[in-house]
């Protein structure tokens, strides 16, 4: 790949000054139009150290207009993105629509330079760049546009240049630390990185190798395809990705009803007054301690709390919490997508709330409402829902290769106990606050979500990430089942 840059490209300073004026407004044009059409653009600035990724990234914040610009170094890991999964840190520098960010370095870095290290095997390798596809296509099936650089310098050029800037004492990205490591071992860097750039080089994220022995030639080039990316990306501004995913698995009842998981959940179950006071004491007790041993031994925990409406999510929460100390959890209250959350991915705003090592976060309703509920209101494209199931499993895979304790609960009740819940609610003033007019609605949907439910089960239900159907009718019940569940799964992954 590195051989399709053309090597010895030079271009004189007076071709530069005519070109870049022109380069430059049309830039901006494209960047106003781009900005018009809501599309996000992720740029990535890779290559040979010393090739002057610096003073590119500098040019380009000269020929476009700052102010919708974030430019992110990743150079060392600071403490907290140590304690989270790794594309924690790429999640939250993602653009909102119709910005730019500009990274440099990426999710290409790390995995390169433990291969080149021996830090990491062939087979841990290759799961790392397909992971690095599948974050891509995940992008891109978004709207965003990903324009990718590799600079190129043939080792005999970084030699001239070494001598030449020793020579005349010149400050240059020779002199940093990073092209010292790198230079010493510039040909196992040359063919891991062509490995992953073949391996990444893909029709929706393709790369764009630049010989960079002239700064001139190397900024044109840069602007150039940039401008011929934007083009292109505003040509098909409707951009749709066709996904399939296989229907789930379902039986038929003898009169010719549809078999949930649902069905399998016996809501007959429940617990005497006594059995549950000493069971939830008991219970909470045990999950206090592993909590703090959870601190102690840094391993996060993220729980998902799902259930029809009325379903006792608020109720079992609390008794989850009430075995915690109040410093160690957050409880995060899904609710409709705020105009920041709406610019970005829908995942964006549950990445966010990925705890620190030893901590917990809780969501009550999460990333499920994707197949959920914007699927049966139609507030998703079968396009994005169907896709989705995909990115769910990505992104749960990923918390838990870091080492979260990942649980997801749905409770289950009855329609019947449902209407009997919602009653009680309009009967009890300080418990008016929890019916409104859409409880009512999505009842009327209960067939339509029952199926989603199941469908959500079959596609998203790992050995990594198993639901736990709660039987829910009997509120006691339920609240003790999920306390003993959470607090095994804590038995099992702590040390």
């Amino acid at each position: 790949m590195f051989e399709s840059a053309e090597v010895g490209r030079t271009v004189t300073k007076e071709y530069f000054v005519k070109e870049e004026l022109k380069l430059q407004t049309e830039l901006l044009n494209a960047q106003q139009a781009l900005r018009e059409a809501q599309i996000p653009v992720v740029i990535i600035l890779s290559g040979v150290e010393g090739a002057g990724k610096g003073e590119v990234l500098n040019r380009l914040c000269k020929w476009l207009d700052i102010r919708g610009i974030q430019t992110y170094a990743f150079l060392d890991e600071a403490e907290e993105e140590r304690e989270r999964p790794r594309y924690w840190r790429f999640w939250r520098v993602m653009p909102a629509r119709g910005k730019i960010s500009i990274l440099f370095g990426s999710w290409y870095s790390q995995p390169i330079i433990n291969r080149v290290f021996h830090k990491i095997g062939n087979r841990r390798f290759e799961r790392e760049f397909n992971r690095i596809v599948d974050f891509e296509r995940l992008l891109t099936d978004d709207g965003v546009l990903i324009v990718k650089y590799w600079y190129h310098l043939p080792r005999r050029v970084l030699k001239k240049r070494i001598k030449a800037d020793k020579k005349e004492k010149q400050r240059h990205e020779s002199g940093t630390p990073f092209f010292k490591k790198f230079f010493k071992r510039f040909d196992e860097f040359l063919a891991v990185s062509e490995r992953v750039l073949r391996a990444s080089d893909t029709g929706f994220s393709p790369w764009h190798v630049v010989e960079a022995s002239d700064g001139r030639y190397r900024d044109l080039e840069t602007g150039r395809i940039l401008l011929a990316a934007f083009k292109s990306r505003l040509a098909h501004i409707d951009r749709t990705v066709n996904v399939t995913v296989q229907p789930a698995l379902q039986s038929t009842n003898p009169d010719g009803s549809t078999v949930t998981v649902l069905d399998r959940v016996d809501l007959k179950q429940s617990v005497t007054d006594r059995e549950y006071r000493t069971g939830i004491l008991r219970l909470q007790r045990k999950l206090y301690k592993q909590a703090w041993q959870a601190y102690l031994q840094r391993h996060n925990t993220v729980a998902v709390f799902e259930g029809w409406d009325a379903s006792g999510k608020g109720g079992a929460i609390r008794r989850v919490t009430a075995g915690l100390d109040g410093r160690l959890y957050r409880v995060i209250s899904i609710a409709a997508p705020t105009d920041e959350e709406l610019s970005q991915h829908y995942l964006w705003r549950f990445w966010r709330h990925i705890p620190r090592a030893g901590y917990i976060t809780i969501y009550d309703r999460s990333w499920y409402g994707r197949v959920l509920v914007e699927r049966v209101e139609k507030f998703a494209t079968e396009t994005e829902w169907t896709r989705a199931y995909r990115e769910i499993n990505e992104f749960e895979a990923q918390l838990c290769e870091h080492g979260v304790t990942l649980l997801k609960f749905w409770i289950h009740i009855s329609p019947d106990e449902q209407l009997r819940r919602f009653k009680e609610r309009e009967k009890l003033v300080w418990k008016q606050h929890k019916i409104t007019e859409e409880d009512w609605r999505n009842r009327e949907k209960w067939a339509a979500y029952e199926a989603v439910i199941n469908d959500m089960v079959a596609h998203t239900s790992t050995h990594y990430a198993p639901w736990t159907l709660v039987a829910g009718n009997d509120k006691k019940f339920a609240r003790l089942q999920i306390l003993r569940t959470f607090s095994d799964r804590l038995d099992e992954d702590l040390d």
